[in-house]
């Protein structure tokens, strides 16, 4: 028997588990969403049931299990993935529009049957979820269960909590202190008038406390809860984590320490008033808060500071984005040079990218798994090499690179699509108008406040005036030393434009618009760029972006004619600032060459 045929059986065995544990509890269908205690993009080993039950290791997805059915709700970036991934399970790939969309939630209003029960772990449940799943079943007296771990009941050697030792996030790459960001938040919190704020989410946590972990893959976090009070806060995790000497530095500034288990019942124990983010809390959480108590439903204070880096980290990234163009600089060299002497595989390009990227003053670790795809593989956004399953690069075609670093200094993200032996006329043409897609939202100015969303259609016009798209977002906030996917900004349509989106300076944003032929070649081209202030006028103040991203862009995938001159001009101004600023990072040789090479005029 096969490796995917075993795969398969493991699949249909562990479902088959679900299904007698769902019948023991009298529940009609059982939903798994990708999430945690903490509503995490990318999960820690404990909470990543959804793809434990499915197979699927996609980032984002959400799986419902019924006595007949079993389906899989994806959006367009993880389609090509789920059918291989799924084939064989039994499980109906879902297609959805984007990773916001509720169709689940209407499918189970639709086909559950008036008076049964639908099962979530309201542990990992989000209070807005919870609050849409009980509008939409409570019209056909549909139960909602959310007091039942299933997992629980049928992952025999589930994970435990993840162990890794906490470390301070210091000065110089921290400029502001533990103590000023708590103050800064407890004067927030007095404006709301409220005596406590609690917090679930992992980067929020990190960032107020100058800690950092490597409880999540990629992601510099860990795993715990955090109640703020006017006088003092708690940090909820495992104790053993914190060495003595941090737990006494972290008690000079008012932080005490607790098991992790103990933060809902230090919920139920509260008075007075209590601050907290109705998107990124749990139900299960939400509900331990005492009736008593008045809650303040709003954004967390710290995604607003987090997001608007300071003066200080502005240098510190910048620096940062310098030494990773170098890495890059080195990757790239090395790639062309080895390209037609030796076997190359897409599994390689992770292993070289990181190990330039180490070579580089304080490094950490990649911020997320590197996507490396030649030709059709590229077409796949989400696209993961396998040992059992990788392209060699040879011939002709596109390489396309999504790579990122996590440095004391910054996180990066960037991506990069390279000619392999001589780019086709079409694929010209496509590379071409991804580029003008995404200058024309590097060149953009918008007034400040803008809900960013809105901008989103900048960087798609060039695309649509030739009857083409892209199913992904055009851009996602970056952290500094955290997540690099991160709050509160995002430039996708589908993406709700509310307030707590609004564009402000500081805020670091990545511009990535693609295109995607599907069994062919995928292209997109992202630099992360920061909110500047432009110009103020009668009409209020304006922003642009600083592109803080040092990489040169293949000119040899160019179709000069469909770039007009101010393109052209914008394009070489960037490869001489690519020039000389990664080039001072490197030393007389094959990157520094490379460098010069790749970055001269069109």
């Amino acid at each position: 028997m096969d490796t995917t045929a075993r795969n398969t059986d493991v699949i249909h065995e562990r479902l088959r588990l679900l299904r007698e544990a769902m019948a023991r509890h009298g529940v009609t269908a059982c939903l798994l969403p990708t999430a945690d205690p903490h509503l995490s993009e990318y999960l820690p080993e404990r909470w990543k049931g959804r793809e434990w039950l499915s197979g699927f290791t996609g980032s984002m997805a959400t799986l419902i299990v019924t006595p007949d059915f079993a389906g899989l709700w994806a959006d367009s970036r993880y389609w090509v993935q789920a059918e291989k991934e799924l084939a064989g399970s039994g499980i109906v790939l879902m297609k959805i529009v984007s990773g916001t969309s509720q169709q689940h939630i209407d499918w189970l209003a639709t086909e559950v049957p008036a008076g049964q029960t639908v099962a979530v772990d309201g542990q990992v449940l989000s209070l807005a979820s919870a609050r849409a799943l009980q509008a939409a079943l409570a019209p056909r007296s549909v139960r909602l269960r959310t007091d039942l771990d299933l997992l629980e009941e049928v992952w025999s050697g589930r994970p435990g909590l993840p162990v890794p030792p906490l470390y301070e996030h210091q000065a110089p790459h921290a400029p502001l202190s533990r103590a000023d960001k708590l103050a800064a938040l407890r004067d927030t919190m007095r404006r709301e008038q409220a005596s406590w704020h609690f917090v679930s989410t992992l980067d929020d946590i990190a960032y107020l406390f100058n800690l950092r972990g490597s409880d999540v893959s990629y992601n510099p976090v860990f795993v715990a809860h955090a109640l703020i009070g006017l006088e003092g806060a708690t940090l909820f995790l495992d104790e053993s984590k914190v060495s003595p000497a941090l737990r006494e530095t972290l008690a000079r500034d008012g932080v005490t320490l607790a098991p992790y288990a103990e933060a809902g019942r230090r919920l139920a124990g509260l008075d007075g008033t209590l601050l907290l983010d109705p998107r990124r809390v749990t139900l299960g959480l939400r509900e331990q808060v005492p009736a008593g108590v008045r809650v303040v439903e709003a954004v967390n204070p710290s995604t607003f500071a987090k997001s608007r880096k300071t003066a200080e980290e502005t240098e510190h990234l910048r620096l940062t984005m310098e030494h990773d163009g170098a890495a890059l600089a080195a990757f790239f060299a090395w790639f062309e040079e080895s390209l037609g002497r030796k076997r190359l595989t897409e599994l390689d390009i992770d292993e070289r990218i990181t190990a330039e990227r180490a070579a580089r003053p304080h490094f950490v670790s990649p911020s997320f798994s590197t996507i490396a795809g030649f030709n059709a593989n590229g077409a796949m956004p989400h696209y993961r090499a396998t040992p059992e399953a990788h392209a060699v690069i040879e011939g002709q075609g596109l390489l396309l690179i999504d790579s990122g670093g996590q440095y004391l200094g910054g996180t990066t993200d960037i991506t990069r699509v390279l000619a392999v032996g001589e780019a086709t006329p079409a694929q010209k043409r496509d590379f071409t108008l991804v580029l003008k897609a995404m200058m024309a939202m590097s060149r953009a100015r918008f007034p400040r406040g803008i809900r960013s969303p809105l901008l989103d259609a900048i960087a798609r016009a060039p695309l649509w005036a030739e009857g083409l798209d892209y199913g992904h977002g055009t851009g996602h906030g970056v952290g500094y030393f955290l997540n690099v996917h991160e709050g509160p900004q995002v430039l996708s349509y589908n993406a709700s434009p509310d307030p707590h989106t609004a564009m402000e300076p500081g805020m670091v944003t990545s511009i990535e618009p693609g295109l995607y032929r599907p069994g062919q070649w995928g292209i997109r081209i992202e630099n992360l760029a920061m909110n500047q202030p432009a110009l103020s006028t009668e009409f209020g103040d304006y922003l642009a972006f600083e592109t803080l991203t040092l990489c040169p862009i293949d000119t040899r995938c160019i179709e000069r004619s469909l770039l007009r001159e101010d393109e052209i001009e914008w394009l070489n101004d960037y490869h001489r600032t690519v020039r000389e600023r990664v080039g001072r990072h490197l030393a007389p040789g094959a990157a520094r060459d490379w460098l010069e090479t790749r970055t001269q005029a069109l």
